[in-house]
């Protein structure tokens, strides 16, 4: 893939960075030799320059950030990483690259404010490792829109004194900050509605016929990234690219290189992003939106009003046809719904193509509305493969949250996409995660993600887990899929919990669960219970980081990318083994497709996803050299089955128990 080419660092090793008395042991007074680290940012170094494709897996510790920051830089390639979350991709661009850039120039001292600048860090002296360039990409949605902010000071775009205050903090940030990005404003609530109609998405863009073209936050990345060595996105963004890519767009400029941080997600996410999806949300939207730029535009009109009324009604008649069952249910007969409800479904496609047509009719049209058609033509595209496709190599399904429905069709097999899309198309890509072998293999991250040639390095964590860390598996409680189990497993976490002392996370595989138990233990501990879905994530981890002694409730989105380090969190409990739900449509789909093939998919997709999905949740205990805690299985299936072997061997060598009184006695030096 051609993409600018810079000077690489010369005779440079990594070995000069991370060996003993190397470049970092003087950068950083705490620094430690780690022998793991610089296995990790050798094999980057040999991946990158020789245009082959690693695997990873760097447990907690090991310093795996730098293991591959410093090799990328060094590469002479534009390399693009990609992290699981833009708290990741924040803490890469402010924390870590900084930290590079400092000791990487020449002339510390004279560049410093150019290299904290927010939205770009650069190093503008040159010295044997080449001038470098960092910047960071977010979806569009991040960014405010110039335009609409200026628009909303004259135009009747803001309803309630809530937006009102919203865009006067807004306003005055646009006129100070570098980058656009709404993170820099930490007084903006997470769920603005005021941001929603200010944000840069392209729903209204315009493009180069903006006023603020030239100015525009999303021009301005775009300038940056082009500008820039390593450009560091999220693999959301990442995908977002690749399947643009495809049809001959891009966000991102050309790249040599990718990394994938927490690659562990990276199917999921793909699957997203090579799938198709609808919702009742998109229909509201666009009605609203045009609605709104026709008040503004003044090109509104009773036919127009009348067509977005039609759209919006045929649409809900179309959708409640989809039952009102809460959750994830499949879809499998689109030919006899069709058969049924073909009238339904041929109204919508016929409103939102009048949708299109009455805009392209107008006689003098702003601009804003180009966009607002081939958002309505999609939308009818989408609708249409949904319906009417039936390509096998997708499961279709809905799913209904609140009020809102959404018709998705999922690629039930990633691996031949991300094969033909990545691996083939981008000469180094490298995987890394502390959560990628199964018993200590990578033949199931191989399989589901289509690497067919990949070198591959386990690099043990830092931390003596044998000393720091106990694991209990209690043998008395029933099996989790007994009704019993409810009951027994609340005593249990009240007893390991007065042990503890608090400091704990609950985790269950499901927010049913979690409410059941919840209700019986936070009447029996004597700590500050929290639970998930009472207030925002990140509220309750900051909640339970300021709180002594607090206890944690929660489900999928807590087992990752949480950080509490130290005492505060002492004891992390997961109720059952967390295979996934089979009911899913996707996980369902996925097996039966495997099944189809002749495999056997508990052992070769059920079982190693779980177990991936286990260390993560155990993985959130031991963040430090210095933390020491337990971990608590309630499912004792890991010692009674023959699978249950594949998960020990899949964690890290933590000394084990089956009695609590080893659990009080561990809890009394801690």
């Amino acid at each position: 893939m051609p993409q600018p080419q810079r000077q690489a660092g010369a005779a440079m090793s990594v070995r000069r960075f991370f060996g003993k008395n190397g470049l970092l042991s003087g950068w950083h007074p705490n620094y430690e030799y780690r022998e793991g680290q610089l296995a990790m940012a050798e094999a980057v170094e040999k991946a990158l320059a020789e245009n082959k494709h690693l695997i990873v897996e760097a447990g907690t510790g090991t310093g795996k950030t730098l293991a591959y920051l410093v090799p990328a830089i060094l590469s002479g390639k534009r390399v693009v990483v990609s992290t699981g979350t833009k708290n990741l991709q924040e803490q890469l661009f402010f924390k870590d690259i900084p930290f590079l850039a400092q000791h990487l120039s020449d002339d510390t001292a004279q560049n410093a404010p150019d290299a904290a600048r927010p939205g770009d860090v650069r190093r503008a002296g040159r010295s044997e490792f080449g001038p470098l360039r960092v910047c960071y990409m977010k979806g569009r949605s991040n960014y405010a829109c110039r335009q609409k902010i200026y628009d909303a000071e004259k135009e009747p775009v803001l309803d309630g004194l809530e937006e009102v205050a919203d865009f006067e903090v807004i306003r005055q940030w646009e006129q100070t900050t570098g980058t656009g990005d709404r993170a820099e404003i930490k007084t903006l609530p997470e769920k603005s509605s005021a941001w929603a109609k200010l944000d840069a998405r392209s729903d209204l863009c315009t493009g180069q016929k903006c006023q603020q073209f030239e100015r525009c936050f999303i021009t301005l990345m775009h300038q940056r990234a082009a500008e820039s060595d390593i450009i560091i996105v999220n693999h959301h963004l990442f995908f977002a690219d690749l399947t643009v890519k495809k049809d001959g767009g891009g966000i991102i400029p050309e790249y040599g290189a990718v990394i994938f941080d927490e690659a562990h997600e990276v199917e999921d996410v793909a699957g997203q992003y090579f799938g198709v999806s609808i919702s009742s949300y998109q229909f509201e939207e666009l009605a609203r939106d045009i609605s709104a730029l026709a008040r503004r535009k003044d090109f509104g009109s009773q036919e127009l009003d009348r067509t977005l009324i039609t759209l919006g009604d045929k649409a809900t008649i179309l959708l409640s046809l989809f039952g009102a069952s809460e959750g994830r249910t499949g879809f499998r007969a689109q030919a006899a719904f069709l058969e049924k409800n073909d009238q339904a479904y041929r109204d919508v496609l016929y409103a939102l193509e009048l949708v299109a047509l009455q805009l392209e009719l107008l006689k003098a049209p702003p601009d804003e509305a180009i966009p607002m058609v081939a958002r309505a033509r999609d939308m009818a595209r989408r609708l249409n493969f949904w319906m009417e496709s039936n390509d096998k190599s997708y499961v279709y399904w809905i799913e209904r949250r609140g009020r809102g429905i959404f018709l998705q069709a999922t690629p039930i097999d990633v691996a031949g996409l991300l094969d033909e899309n990545l691996f083939d198309a981008i000469d180094s890509v490298v995987l890394t995660s502390a959560t990628l072998a199964v018993s200590g293999e990578f033949e199931y991250t191989k399989q589901r993600l289509g690497v067919r040639n990949a070198r591959t390095l386990v690099v043990p964590s830092h931390f003596d887990y044998g000393r720091q860390a106990l694991l209990y598996v209690p043998q008395t409680l029933p099996d989790p899929r007994s009704p019993a189990f409810v009951a027994a497993a609340a005593d249990e976490i009240v007893e390991l919990l007065t042990l503890s002392r608090g400091r704990a996370f609950v985790l269950f595989t499901s927010y049913q669960q979690m409410r059941l138990i919840y209700d019986r233990v936070s009447l029996e501990v004597p700590f500050q219970t929290l639970m998930q879905g009472t207030g925002p994530r990140s509220a309750l981890l900051e909640e339970f980081r300021s709180t002594p002694n607090a206890v944690l409730f929660a489900t999928s989105s807590f087992w990752q990318g949480v950080d509490v380090p130290g005492e505060q969190l002492s004891c992390v409990i997961i109720d059952k083994l967390p295979f996934a739900v089979p009911s899913d449509p996707v996980v369902e789909a996925r097996i039966a497709a495997i099944r189809d093939e002749g495999g056997d998919p508990f052992h070769s997709y059920q079982v190693p996803q779980a177990a991936i999905a286990l260390k993560q949740g155990f993985g959130r205990l031991i963040r430090s050299r210095s933390d020491r805690g337990v971990l608590a299985l309630l499912d004792n299936r890991i010692t009674r089955t023959r699978y249950g072997q594949i998960f020990f061997d899949s964690l890290p060598p933590y000394r084990f128990t089956t009695r609590r009184p080893e659990v009080e006695n561990f809890f009394k030096h801690v």
